[in-house]
């Protein structure tokens, strides 16, 4: 045991042995390596060929496009036309049905040109058009969006109710016929949806691969598979694509490129399947799994070395460790000890003494935090506040106006329900509005004509969670120190506005207003305690980019704004 011991501590032995650890890693590393940088080349290829087919396919249903509407405008603005539309010559009807057929004629994979009037007449190719028409055509809502839409437009035959059958679809390119500045009729072409799919359908995309069209709207104009034009389910997830980045998603396992094309409002989304390098990744994988075996039959005779040398040691600072949740006893290395046993010995020393400082931090942080809950308790609940209501109502009561004692007792036990909350110290939007608004009701009633009030709220994000108790003090602020000391009737409104990626709330009033600039007001620039809190809360919840912001001008009111993440509804 002694010469083991000595052979061990040798330095011969030690090198030979991290030697030979270091040539496992090593292959390993460059194992790595030529995994990586064969599939990151290969990837950058497929990448390159995806974003080249997306756009030559894109590019040309953008000629195809600008194509169609050169020949609506030609059309369009050719004088037998308007003078068809305007008077409705036979001679000019004939030029006009010459000239669409001589359109139809250079282009097989046009459908149907129509032609219709402001007065509902109709000049087509073909016979019998079952189409909503009457003397006033700006009474059609087809034909207004018509007139007020550039864009192809996906949808079925002749302006019909739109079905799932594929052979009905065409998309409609209108054009608005005018005689000076007033409109005179409308141009519609119509081509066969087949010519989209014709661009789309041959796109070296892989085996897995394919692309489909979608338009600012989100509603699809093209995939292969015509069961997304109506389940929304997967419509959801043509629009999660759409707002993800090209290149390549871990996700999907798939590369994406988006090309949008000109002279429309669409966009075309090209996937394309991994196959070239998933075969190379399986072989570069199976020669790394065979490299590895072999040198693991080697790597398990000698592994009992490396675990005798570490093992004692080790064992040691386990022991410490275990003693750590009572007494945190610190390690004490012996110089047999190599020297990453020695530096984790120093680590988890410093560990310790970190761990003390922090438990020392969040005992202070907690006493921080208990007297921030005790304070946001008592401007939740304002003890002058509710002596003043309880005050109001005692006066109805004397007055035997027993309807107001009760509205104003039910909205002074929902302002109090809302501000607890059960605890939560979130509450959707819709509820913080309510909230306010039940203090402005009772207000109202105390104020009476000296106070007028309006809530403008967006329904769209009223769901989304908010800290509460964060409107009440800035409108009490207004009321009291704004309202109160103009001395004639004043108006205050709550407005919620959502922008981007953000949602504000904005509290304005008419009240006599301060000079934000003189540094006496420093404090009021912050609304005092109460906005203070909401200022300093709204920050420790999002950040600093968020919070509270006052501008205000003497004997013209006062504007808070409330900036706020527009979280997940």
């Amino acid at each position: 045991m002694i010469n083991n011991k000595k052979i061990f501590k040798t330095l011969k032995f030690q090198i030979a042995l991290y030697f030979f650890i270091a040539s496992i890693l090593l292959i390993f590393l460059v194992g790595m390596i030529a995994y990586y940088s064969t599939s990151s080349i290969i990837l950058e290829n497929q990448l390159n060929h995806t974003k080249s087919s997306v756009e030559q396919s894109g590019q040309y249903i953008e000629v195809y496009l600008k194509k169609l509407k050169a020949q609506a405008d030609v059309i369009a603005k050719d004088s037998s036309t308007v003078d068809y539309l305007l008077t409705g010559d036979v001679d000019s009807k004939n030029h006009t049905s010459e000239l669409i057929h001589n359109t139809l004629t250079t282009d097989t994979a046009l459908e149907s040109v129509i032609i219709v009037g402001k007065n509902g007449s109709i000049l087509s190719n073909e016979k019998g058009l079952d189409m909503s028409v009457s003397s006033d055509m700006m009474k059609e809502k087809w034909y207004v969006n018509a007139i007020n839409s550039e864009m192809p437009v996906l949808t079925s035959a002749r302006q019909q109710t739109f079905t799932m059958d594929k052979d009905t679809w065409v998309i409609s390119i209108s054009q608005e016929i005018k005689q000076g500045d007033e409109n005179i009729g409308v141009l519609l072409m119509d081509i066969r949806y087949q010519v989209i799919e014709d661009y789309l359908v041959n796109m070296s995309l892989g085996q897995d691969g394919y692309a489909f069209i979608i338009n600012d709207h989100m509603d699809v104009v093209y995939h292969p598979d015509v069961s997304y034009f109506e389940d929304i389910e997967k419509r959801d997830d043509l629009e999660n694509i759409y707002g993800k980045s090209f290149g390549y998603d871990k996700e999907m396992d798939m590369l994406t490129h988006k090309y949008k094309i000109n002279g429309s409002d669409w966009t075309l989304i090209g996937l394309s399947s991994l196959d070239e390098l998933k075969i190379v990744r399986r072989q570069l994988i199976e020669i790394l799994v065979l490299a590895s075996m072999l040198i693991g039959v080697i790597v398990i005779g000698s592994s009992w070395f490396i675990a005798t040398r570490i093992s004692r040691p080790i064992k040691r600072l386990e022991e410490a460790m275990n003693s750590f949740d009572e007494e945190m006893k610190p390690f004490i290395s012996d110089k047999k000890d190599c020297n990453e046993v020695v530096g984790l010995g120093h680590h988890y020393n410093s560990m310790i003494d970190t761990i003390k400082n922090l438990m020392l931090e969040i005992k202070e942080n907690e006493t921080y935090l208990r007297n921030y809950e005790i304070n946001a308790l008592h401007s939740q609940i304002n003890p002058h506040f509710l002596y003043n209501t309880l005050d109001t109502i005692v006066w109805m009561a004397e007055f035997n106006d027993s309807e107001k004692v009760i509205a104003v007792t039910k909205s002074l036990a929902q302002f109090f329900r809302l501000s607890l909350s059960k605890g939560k110290e979130k509450i959707t939007l819709k509820e913080e509005l309510e909230h306010v608004r039940q203090y402005l009701f009772i207000q109202k009633q105390r104020y009476d004509d000296q106070l007028n009030y309006e809530i403008l709220a967006d329904e769209d994000i009223e769901e989304m969670e908010v800290p509460k108790i964060i409107l009440q003090p800035i409108v009490e602020n207004a009321l009291y120190h704004g309202i109160r000391e103009k001395g004639e009737a004043g108006h205050i409104q709550i407005e919620t506005k959502s922008e981007d990626e953000e949602v504000q709330i904005i509290i304005s009033d008419d009240g006599v207003g301060f000079d934000v600039n003189e540094p006496k007001k420093e404090k009021v620039k912050l609304g005092g305690v109460g906005i203070t809190n909401v200022n300093q809360r709204l920050k420790l919840y999002y950040g600093d980019k968020y919070g509270v912001k006052i501008d205000s001008q003497i004997g013209k009111g006062t504007v808070v704004i409330l900036t706020l993440p527009k979280e997940k509804i």
